[in-house]
């Protein structure tokens, strides 16, 4: 069976919603991981607060999860936001582990906030026409140093582990806020395949960095376990993002 995942950090919920739908649509992976996502029932806000809601209406999902990280305390109002998983197959199982920080209903999104900020493993397991899958996605605890394997992230690192421990086909997605080279990272491939290793350069979409620094910083990732094939992959260069959207095609064998 051949699978495609994609995952994106969308940005705020989507600051380039249209064409990131648009996006979404051409590519219409089986699997779609995401990070920053709102999921705000409120038809008077703007689309990008309806992450959920509008990529649902968009692709047509038969399967949705939305683990939230935090309230979001903006001027105007409040909103949830948090990680989301997408799939074209049934959701038979889920769950969600803290990294750092436990969920909080009064986050403030703001650079002295930054290194605390709730972060969170999402999984779900789905059942497949090959087996169980079980996707896991992440946007990692924040650290402006991506090679620092702080506290945070040496427990962010071992909660993976433990989490995929013994699990039959994992696929490991999304913002994982390290670079490659960072000892958490390097833990994680002693279990797990890294799709695009170091092969890129950067995973940021430069035309929304101010940082120079962010265009050497991998961040971005699609990790497997041994079971998987991996027949394409590739990270398009496209404007859709303050992120770069990394995708890949997966072969699984029936078990």
């Amino acid at each position: 069976m051949t699978i495609k995942v994609l995952t994106l950090n969308v940005w705020h919920g989507g600051k380039l919603l249209e064409d990131m739908l648009a996006f979404l649509e051409s590519e219409n992976a089986d699997i779609l991981v995401v990070q920053e996502a709102y999921n705000d029932p409120r038809p008077e806000l703007p689309p990008n607060f309806r992450t959920v809601e509008m990529i649902q209406n968009r692709l047509h999902y038969p399967a949705t999860d939305f683990a939230p990280t935090f309230l979001q305390i903006m001027p105007a109002l409040k909103s949830e936001r948090g990680n989301a998983i997408f799939s074209r197959f049934p959701i038979t199982h889920r769950d969600v582990t803290f990294f750092n920080e436990p969920y909080s209903d009064e986050y403030y999104d703001e650079s002295p906030y930054f290194a605390t900020s709730p972060r969170n493993l999402q999984h779900v397991s789905l059942n497949t026409p090959a087996g169980q899958i079980n996707v896991f996605n992440l946007q990692g605890v924040w650290d402006l140093d991506g090679d620092s394997y702080s506290l945070p992230r040496i427990r962010m690192s071992d909660i993976i582990i433990q989490s995929i421990k013994d699990k039959p086909n994992v696929i490991l997605a999304g913002d994982t806020n390290a670079k490659p080279t960072n000892e958490a990272i390097l833990r994680i491939e002693k279990h797990l395949h890294n799709v695009f290793a170091r092969e890129l350069t950067t995973s940021f979409n430069m035309r929304h960095k101010m940082n120079p620094g962010y265009a050497t910083a991998i961040v971005d990732m699609i990790f497997t376990s041994p079971a998987f094939q991996i027949v394409s992959h590739e990270c398009p260069d496209i404007d859709i993002s303050d992120h770069l959207p990394l995708i890949a095609t997966l072969q699984l064998a029936k078990h």
